[in-house]
């Protein structure tokens, strides 16, 4: 059999930031080009530990190429943030560059990267290869990167840790976004991470003015006021792209070996179950954890938990299963699961979405919570565990009255939010069908590369 390189007109090449929460998301954009369109030829670049995580190439038109391990590993990288970033920022560039030289033809088409990897826009252009930079969190959370000079200038930059009456304040100006308070910001703006702020200004800077293309995992019916407002500001050409998510899946698909843990889902009353999931990169403390531990247990509520490392033992599994990872997508759409605990990380929010779910938040990080105020406050079908105000530890009674609330609870305000989670899943579906907003707004970015 041929080299698919060689016969292939339209040769893409993909550079995800090495983070699962980015590699992810780049891989199912991947798939999805492919999907649409099989002739194309994509490689797609990891360093030498991330193709040793990943499973073999999908498609016969994706191929996997490497750097060598010039960065930190991935295993750990959350005790020194700042230095991962600043690694990945000083030297993937030039091992990059090289692989280029290496690739087979034809000449790339077009380079997508991680917005966050703001060097392969001069790569490109070095090269007089377009750019199309590939966004991973919301719509929302890019403009309020992009108009970091505004909130400046409106004295709504905290140099210090603001008390909880600065972090009440709301503001209004931030273009496509109706009302923000300053505590939902990215955490930048007010707290953690404020040390890698101007790495993240720099990146999005570059995308919105310098790359050809700005690529958005999001569905525009879900961020209209603030997707059109990009779109007709920014000189770059703009794609709502939807959630880069490969299938829809279905509770009776015909799996020869089904998972231990779907089995057990298969066996919980209809909308039952919390699934919880704190994400792949951070932890909260170790008393909170106990809190949250203690609280879900003492509401009495089905889980199920994805854990990590040393959360497993102190979880345990009284009234539930504790798994080390699942195919999350799966177990959110299966019709035992009734809700969602979440840090909030966008792909696990629009994967929220996408499965119809009620959510409880409870952000720890950068873009986790500005997702969190959306889904509370925008989409109405979530409730904050930290609450609206208490940014302190959360009390296991707290989170045990939480837990019911959004189970077992038929008030009218959890009615609500049901009826609301499944509006939110229907706009997300038909936005991904093959002639939905997402799957043309994919096909007119393909058009765009390939002509």
């Amino acid at each position: 059999m041929s080299d698919p390189l060689m016969k292939g007109c339209c040769h893409v090449v993909a550079i995800p930031y090495p983070g699962r929460g980015h590699i992810n998301p780049m891989l199912n954009l991947c798939r999805q080009i492919l999907k649409k369109r099989p002739e194309i030829v994509v490689s797609f670049i990891v360093t030498e530990e991330w193709l040793g995580f990943l499973p073999p190439p999908p498609h016969r038109s994706l191929s996997f190429h490497t750097i060598p391990n010039v960065i930190p590993s991935e295993i750990g990288r959350a005790k020194d943030f700042a230095g991962f970033i600043t690694a990945v920022r000083t030297k993937m560039e030039a091992p990059v560059e090289r692989l280029l030289d290496r690739l087979p033809p034809p000449k790339p088409k077009v380079i997508v990267y991680d917005t966050y990897l703001s060097w392969a826009v001069a790569v490109g252009n070095r090269r007089n290869i377009p750019v199309a930079s590939f966004f991973t969190m919301s719509a929302t959370v890019f403009s309020i990167f992009h108009h970091f000079d505004l909130i400046v200038q409106n004295g709504h930059f905290l140099s210090g840790s603001p008390d909880e009456g600065a972090k009440d304040e709301v503001i209004e100006y931030i273009p496509g976004i109706s009302s923000i308070r300053i505590g939902d910001l990215p955490t930048p703006f007010h707290g953690k991470g404020k040390e890698v702020l101007p790495i993240a200004l720099e990146a999005i800077k570059l995308a919105a003015s310098n790359s050809q293309f700005l690529l958005f995992t999001s569905i525009h019916q879900l961020e209209s006021q603030v997707l059109d407002f990009l779109k007709q500001s920014l000189p770059t050409k703009l794609y709502s792209i939807g959630l880069s998510i490969p299938q829809f899946y279905d509770d009776d698909d015909d799996d020869e070996a089904r998972p231990g843990y779907m089995q057990w889902l298969d066996a919980q009353p209809l909308g039952s179950v919390l699934y919880i999931s704190q994400g792949s990169f951070l932890s909260v403390s170790s008393a909170q954890l106990d809190e949250i531990v203690a609280g879900v247990r003492d509401s009495g509520v089905r889980f199920m938990w994805v854990g990590r490392g040393e959360d497993l033992a102190a979880i345990g599994n009284s009234n539930g299963i504790v798994v080390p990872w699942c195919d999350q997508l799966r177990v959110l759409c299966h019709s035992s699961v009734g809700g969602f605990w979440s840090h909030c990380g966008w792909n696990s929010t629009k994967e929220g979405a996408f499965a119809g779910l009620p959510m409880l938040t409870f952000p720890i990080f950068w873009d986790q919570v500005t997702n969190s105020k959306m889904i509370v406050e925008d989409w109405g079908v979530g409730v904050r565990v930290m609450g609206d105000r208490n940014y302190g530890l959360v009390s296991r009674k707290e989170i045990a009255r939480i837990v019911v609330e959004v189970m077992r609870s038929e008030t009218r305000e959890a009615n609500e939010r049901k009826r609301r989670a499944e509006e939110i899943r229907d706009i997300c579906r038909v936005a991904s069908e093959d002639d939905g907003s997402s799957s043309l707004d994919l096909l007119g970015f393909i058009e765009d590369i390939c002509e």
